[in-house]
């Protein structure tokens, strides 16, 4: 099919539903009765049936007319995962108006630069915490005209007058509707399916963030292909924790909820997530892998609590989950006493376990947004939950490559997601186009000319290849990241780094050895994993600072860093990225800090310039290094803090060793 035949079908694939109020309106009509969000609060569920959220829906939209919201005006949303919010982001589009989520964690620095760049005029806050960030914002843009707020908790004495609680704003609404009714009909007629339908922002992990456009179209006929792709329905649950920013969480919170006509699930707060996704059971789950990977940490931790019994039991189980849980997974020959001794192990351990974690209805999930380690990946499909993986970008309005079930691989990313296209350029970088590719980057010309060239391809960024024999996508790394040893070997970070997370007492790795004759490493404990080990070992430490740099704590993760090297030594191509000397870093990265993302991707630039000093340490063959650390705090104050980080050498093997010990 040629280019014009694919954009006609796109035009024409989502049947009139051309806005999110188009969706809106019809789930309210035909599932009126059935659940569309469920929020937990004072520890008791409460929810809003379809035809409920239109009225909500559409009183916030009258109320939105009644401040003045205008064609084009942004407005910014600022808060947890709360029915409330993702309404917000449905009625601005309603009234004309462009919704732009932004990260409730982001510090006050970070908001202004989004709220000048995208002129945002309204901004609705969860709570006083994200109020009293944008007061202070406003005494330098001074273009925010009102200000909403959700928890009417602590906002009694605040001047009022360009403020309001969102309820009274709804309320307004519907006492106005006389006067503003046949506007807002006017306005919701006019929307097209080249209008925005959301601005977000990219994470920023090498420079300024850049806000993505995404279309009506982008948004409604990704979440119409991957709906249809996974069987999705309206009887899903879903569990929506993620930050509304990004665009994972829209276009499975709205894009797929809208489409599909299911239930979207809110926390009461993230120290409530585990106990709430346990109660909701989702059927349709979507997590990126540090969730994975801290419920993987959490599980190991507490059968090192456990009794003998349990313990024996477990690992004999789970041995042999990881020899034929993923083949039963897939539909692939299992022998008989394999399959019974399976259903026991289901009986016993996998099921509890499934259960404890929230997965006991779980049918369909995705971990995206960075590579998962294969061996956390295995983990839990050797349990029997069907968890995938997909490549995307904000660019893409998530979808480039999905796995269909029975093809599901740790080291691959899947097949091109229906209606993309992928090509790998003469560099390996991957290039895809498709219905979901964004519009523009807003007041940003320049970049997205660099990224989008005039026949729609996009320029990914990431270094692959497509496999001939199956057209699976398999990853390398980070374009950028990918280099090469002073030996000319492939230097690619990711694949150790990942590795190294499996164990449960790390947390984060940073390789580096780009164009150098080694690799060298900063690694981050797990506070929880390893303060349980101290406790259990009557180790008294008084701070992350001294437990990271405890001698045993130190031992164990030489260890680690010794079976990876080994791990690594098997792969000839990527062989020459064992870690020699490695440092335990005396502070946990941190997005406060710049030294991540919000999104909890490493901005390796940034990391390589704040501890240059540690590098060289690494480097040069010294034993120790002292160091002094810019931090911040949680209310915003900038401290410092000192250490002397022990610098330990790590065996590595030859690949001529790797071969004789092989053979």
């Amino acid at each position: 099919m040629g280019r014009r035949g694919r954009l006609a079908q796109t035009q024409s694939g989502a049947a009139g539903m051309h806005s999110l109020a188009a969706l809106l309106h019809r789930n309210a009509t035909q599932f009126a009765d059935a659940p569309a969000y469920r929020e937990k609060e004072f520890g008791i569920w409460q929810c809003w049936s379809w035809a409920e959220t239109a009225k909500e829906v559409r009183a916030l939209a009258l109320g939105f007319l009644e401040l003045g919201v205008e064609h084009g005006d942004h407005i910014a949303v600022i808060g947890r995962n709360r029915p409330a919010h993702y309404w917000s982001m449905v009625a601005a589009q309603m009234v004309g108006a462009v919704p732009v989520p932004l990260y409730q964690d982001a510090v006050a620095e970070e908001m202004a630069y989004v709220l000048e760049h995208c002129g945002a005029k309204y901004v609705v806050c969860g709570d006083q915490e994200q109020v009293d960030k944008v007061i202070e914002i406003q005494e330098n843009l001074h273009q925010v005209k009102h200000i909403l707020y959700t928890d009417k908790r602590g906002m009694r004495k605040y001047d009022h007058s360009q403020m309001n609680a969102l309820d009274d704003i709804m309320a307004e609404g519907r006492a106005g509707h006389a006067r503003f009714d046949a506007e807002l009909d006017k306005r919701i007629a006019e929307i097209t399916y080249n209008d925005t339908c959301v601005m977000l922002y990219t994470s920023g992990t090498t420079g300024k963030p850049k806000g993505v456009v995404l279309s009506n179209r982008n948004v409604i006929e990704s979440a119409k292909n991957s709906a249809e792709f996974d069987h999705l329905n309206r009887n899903e649950d879903i569990l929506s924790y993620l930050p509304m920013a990004w665009v994972g969480d829209f276009i499975f919170s709205i894009g797929q909820a809208y489409w599909c006509g299911f239930c979207v699930n809110c926390p009461e707060s993230a120290d409530t997530m585990m106990t709430d996704l346990r109660e909701i059971g989702p059927t349709y789950f979507f997590a990126p892998p540090r969730v994975f990977e801290t419920q993987l940490t959490n599980v190991m931790i507490r059968m090192e609590d456990a009794g003998k019994l349990k313990q024996r039991m477990f690992h004999h189980f789970m041995a042999h989950a990881k020899k034929v849980g993923g083949l039963l997974l897939d539909g692939k020959p299992v022998g008989f006493g394999d399959r019974v001794k399976y259903a026991l192990g289901n009986l016993l351990v996998y099921g509890p376990l499934k259960d404890t974690l929230g997965y006991g209805r779980f049918r369909v999930g995705y971990t995206a947004g960075e590579a998962i380690g294969p061996e956390i990946f295995d983990f839990y499909r050797s349990l029997g939950i069907n968890l995938k993986q997909l490549y995307g970008q904000t660019e893409a309005t998530v979808f480039i490559t999905v796995q269909p079930d029975g093809e599901v691989r740790a080291d691959t990313v899947g097949v091109p997601a229906p209606d993309v296209e992928l090509k790998i350029d003469d560099k390996g970088e991957i290039h895809y186009r498709s219905p979901g590719v964004f519009v523009e980057y807003f007041k940003n010309p320049d970049s997205t000319a660099s990224t989008k060239d005039a026949e729609g391809w996009v320029a990914t960024g990431d270094a692959g290849f497509i496999e001939e024999d199956t057209g699976h996508l398999r990853i390398i790394d980070r374009a950028k990241d990918v280099g090469k040893m002073a030996d000319g070997s492939m230097f690619a970070p990711k694949y150790v780094e990942n590795k190294l997370k499996f164990y449960p007492d790390i947390l984060e790795v940073v390789l580096f050895g780009n164009s150098k004759d080694r690799c060298v490493a900063f690694i981050n404990i797990d506070l929880t994993a390893v303060g349980n080990w101290a406790e259990r070992n009557n180790v008294a430490y008084a701070s992350y600072q001294e437990l990271a740099g405890h001698p045993r704590v130190l031992e164990t993760i030489k260890a680690h860093v010794e079976e990876v090297n080994k791990s690594v030594a098997s792969d000839e191509m990527l062989s020459g990225c064992q870690v020699h000397r490695f440092v335990v870093l005396h502070k946990e990265l941190d997005a406060d800090d710049g030294e991540m993302t919000r999104t909890r991707k490493v901005r390796r630039g940034f990391v390589e310039d704040k501890f240059s000093d540690i590098i060289a340490a690494l480097y040069d063959g010294s034993t120790k290094i002292s160091t002094t650390t810019e931090v911040t705090y949680e209310d915003g104050r900038k401290g410092s803090i000192s250490a002397t980080l022990e610098i330990v050498d790590a065996p590595v093997v030859s690949v001529a060793q790797h071969k004789v010990a092989a053979e």
